[in-house]
C-alpha cells in the first residue's frame, strides 16, 4: 500500500477548501440540472401546443380559401345575370312596343266579334218589336240597326284577318309575359347570388379573424418558446462554467497530491535507515519546498 500523502499545513486547507467547493459546485450542478429539465419539459410542451395551434389554424386557412374561390365565382356569375337580366330587360321593352304597335294596326271592328255584333241587332229588334216608339226614336233604332248590320257584314268579311291578328296579338303579349317573367326569374337570381357572395366574404372575414386569433397565439407560444429556450442556453452556460471550474479545482488537487506522493516516493525509508531518519528526511524535503515557495522566512 503507497504511503498517504503528505501535504503542508497550507496546502491541507486549500485541498479542503477545493472539495467544499467542489461538492457545492457538485450540488448546484444537480440544481441546475433538474431546472434545465424542467425548461426543456417546458419547451417541448410549448412546441407541442405550438403545433396544435398550427394544425388548428390549416382548417380556417382552407375555409378562407375556398370561400374565396367561391367568392370569386360568385362575382363572375353576378356579371353573367346583370348581362342577361339587361338583356331579359331590352326584350321584355321591345315585345311590348311591338304589342302596342300591333295592337294599332288592329281595327275596332275587329276587336267585336260577329257574334255579339248579332246578339245587338236580335236586342235591337226585339226593342222595335216590343216597345211603342216615338216615331223619330224608331227612325234611330231602324238607322243604328242598319249600321250594325252593316258592321255585322264587314266584321264577317274580316273574319278571318280579325281571328289572325287575335292570334298574332295573344303570341305578343305572351312574348311580354314571358320577358317579363325572365326579368324577374333573373332579379331573384341575381339577388340569391348578390346574398350567397356577401355571405360568403363575411365568412372570409369571420374565418380571417378566426385564423388572425390563432396566429396571434401561435405568435406568443413562439415568444414563450424562445424565452424559454433563452433560459436553457443561460443555464447550460451556468453549468459549462461550473464543469470547467470543476475539472480546474481537480486538477490543481490531483497535482498537490502528485506533487505529494512523488516527495513521499523520494524520501521513503531505504535499507539500513531507522524510521526516525526516514521521517527527518520527509520533513527536511518539505520544509526545502517550502522554503522554494516562500512559505517560510529564516530569522537570524
Amino acid at each position: 500500500m503507497p504511503p498517504r500523502p503528505v501535504l503542508s499545513d497550507d496546502e491541507e486547507h486549500k485541498d479542503r477548501e477545493d472539495r467544499e467547493r467542489l461538492r457545492a459546485i457538485d450540488s448546484k450542478l444537480n440544481s441546475l440540472h433538474r431546472h434545465r429539465q424542467e425548461l426543456i419539459a417546458e419547451m417541448r410542451q410549448l412546441s407541442s401546443e405550438q403545433k396544435a395551434l398550427y394544425d388548428r389554424r390549416q382548417g380556417p386557412q382552407a375555409e378562407v380559401e375556398q370561400l374565396y374561390d367561391r367568392h370569386a365565382d360568385l362575382g363572375k356569375q353576378l356579371t353573367e345575370l346583370r348581362k342577361a337580366r339587361e338583356a331579359a330587360r331590352h326584350d321584355a321593352e321591345q315585345a311590348l312596343v311591338a304589342l302596342r304597335e300591333l295592337r294599332l294596326t288592329i281595327s275596332p271592328l275587329e276587336r267585336v266579334r260577329p257574334e255579339q255584333i248579332r246578339k245587338e241587332i236580335r236586342d235591337l229588334e226585339l226593342r222595335q218589336q216590343t216597345h211603342a216608339l216615338p216615331i223619330d226614336e224608331e227612325n234611330a233604332l231602324i238607322k243604328h240597326l242598319r249600321q250594325r248590320t252593316h258592321d255585322l257584314k264587314e266584321a264577317e268579311a274580316h273574319a278571318q284577318v280579325a281571328t289572325e291578328h287575335e292570334r298574332q296579338r295573344k303570341e305578343a303579349e305572351a312574348r311580354v309575359a314571358a320577358a317579363r317573367a325572365e326579368v324577374e326569374r333573373l332579379g331573384a337570381e341575381f339577388a340569391k347570388a348578390r346574398a350567397e357572395r356577401e355571405a360568403a366574404m363575411a365568412g372570409v372575414r369571420s374565418k380571417l379573424e378566426a385564423a388572425g386569433g390563432l396566429v396571434a397565439e401561435l405568435r406568443a407560444k413562439g415568444r414563450a418558446r424562445a424565452d424559454v429556450m433563452d433560459k436553457i442556453d443561460a443555464v447550460s452556460r451556468e453549468m459549462h462554467e461550473l464543469e470547467r471550474e470543476g475539472r480546474e479545482l481537480l486538477a490543481a488537487t490531483r497535482a498537490r497530491q502528485d506533487e505529494a506522493r512523488r516527495t513521499v516516493r523520494a524520501y521513503a525509508p531505504r535499507r539500513g535507515r531507522t524510521p526516525e531518519e526516514a521521517l527527518a528526511s520527509v520533513a527536511e524535503a518539505q520544509l526545502s519546498e517550502l522554503l522554494k515557495r516562500g512559505k517560510v522566512t529564516l530569522g537570524g
